[in-house]
């Protein structure tokens, strides 16, 4: 794509990036038949590519977001199936998460729409407070259907949708500090305990300590380690998004340098992203690129770390489990089948769902933020789910884990929790009464 930006404009290292970006893409459309929203709206300008020719407009007239600009952004799942299918390369990642941050500095959204995301940004992160609100979701959920009735408040409607009905006890079995192991000690790691997975279902994070300390690893849950910034950072709140990224790799920095880490585990996808990207989102900042690299050079999703340990094979049994990829996991971590071969290895017969590369439309604050998009996406990928007729469904995000639970009676469990179970401990709570 040929591009005219002014010297002055590329002096801007932001801008120069997304420079580089736009010139590698060469309009081929491939990335229109995985793009979840095109696939759904028909809209071109609801397609990577034109969102991509939106950008290159804005930021090359240096002009200020507008209503449209916003509206087609917006949109997008930051699922990146387009970056797994384009020939070219192009980094829409780093260019859409430009564009966020443009529109945050340079939008005035709608007063309800300020006031859902700055909710969203002053709960979520924060564990305490998200536990909270759960708690007081049951006085809101009889009003869901009047806020449903009104466009501006749908988003409110979808959150009480998805609260759970009761939210899960903290398990009395985490603790900061080191846990013990089991046997020969084959590793050191830190895990995050993060921030809306740790209230939602804490049990995953229990699941993987048990499971590592089986095998002699021995994992540490660093004092003063939060939020991951993935959130915040997705609605294009930058300064918040690095606050959050600079606390956890001064947290880990610290481990690292005491007893030494051989990685820093995560078990949503979601937040593995974005650690994973941290060396690049504070490469501009001379106090912390070293130390971002080194974080996320260390970072690794639980499946990833698990393939290494050459877990020994388990007896076949006779339980079929639907295979869910979250998109953070294939298209922005490209793990793709470590998972499925963990779970075939652990006895599980394992099926692909039709059409595993499109969104289930949960996407962090996706599914409240636009929930008629998000619904449909979920709706779809549902129906393929349920076609494999699995026993049970596994993936390794908390936000698809919520998303897909809410629309099929099958059980959705994280991947680690049934590898945990294979390998000799507790059932997870979901199938005890199966």
């Amino acid at each position: 794509m040929q591009t005219s930006f002014t010297p002055e404009q590329l002096e801007d290292p932001h801008v120069a990036e997304s420079e580089k970006i736009l010139r590698r893409c060469v309009h081929c459309g491939f990335c229109t038949a995985t793009c979840p929203t095109y696939v759904t709206l028909g809209n071109e300008l609801d397609s990577p590519r034109g969102r991509i020719y939106l950008i290159k407009d804005m930021l090359e007239n240096g002009r200020d977001a507008d209503e449209e600009v916003v509206t087609h952004i917006d949109r997008c799942l930051s699922c990146l199936a387009c970056v797994t299918t384009c020939p070219s390369g192009v980094d829409y990642m780093h260019l859409v998460d430009h564009a966020r941050v443009h529109i945050e500095n340079t939008y005035k959204r709608p007063l309800a729409d300020r006031l859902t995301r700055s909710l969203l940004a002053a709960v979520l992160p924060y564990p305490s407070r998200f536990r909270t609100a759960l708690t007081l979701a049951k006085f809101g959920r009889p009003f869901a259907p009047l806020l449903r009735r009104a466009k501006l408040l749908r988003p409110l409607a979808a959150m009480l949708d998805l609260a759970p009905r009761s939210v899960a006890a903290q398990p009395t079995t985490m603790m900061r500090g080191a846990q013990p192991i089991r046997g020969i000690r084959r590793g050191r790691v830190a895990i995050l305990s993060g921030c809306a997975q740790s209230v939602l279902d804490p049990g995953i994070n229990v699941a993987t300590i048990r499971l590592l300390a089986r095998f002699g690893v021995e994992v540490v849950l660093p004092e003063g380690e939060g939020c991951c910034g993935a959130l915040v950072h997705h609605m294009g709140r930058e300064s918040e998004a690095l606050d959050f990224a600079r606390n956890n790799i001064d947290v880990w920095i610290r481990e690292i340098e005491t007893k030494g880490l051989d990685a820093i585990i995560i078990t949503a996808s979601g937040c593995g992203t974005t650690i994973k990207d941290y060396g690049h989102m504070l490469r501009l900042d001379p106090a912390y690129a070293e130390k971002a690299a080194k974080v996320s050079a260390l970072a690794s999703d639980i499946t990833e770390y698990l393939a290494t340990l050459d877990l020994p094979q388990q007896e076949p049994k006779r339980l079929t489990v639907a295979y869910h990829s979250a998109c953070s996991m294939q298209h922005g971590q490209k793990i793709t089948l470590a998972p499925k071969l963990l779970l075939k290895n652990a006895g599980f017969t394992v099926r692909d769902p039709a059409e595993g590369h499109l969104c289930c439309g949960s996407a962090g604050t996706y599914n409240i933020l636009q929930p008629e998009i998000s619904g449909e996406l979920k709706a779809r990928k549902v129906r393929n789910i349920e076609a494999t007729k699995p026993d049970i469904i596994a993936t390794g995000n908390i936000g698809c884990m919520t998303q897909i639970g809410s629309g099929t009676a099958i059980p959705i469990v994280h991947t680690v929790e049934l590898l945990e179970w294979a390998y000799g401990g507790e059932k997870p709570g979901k199938l005890r009464d199966r």
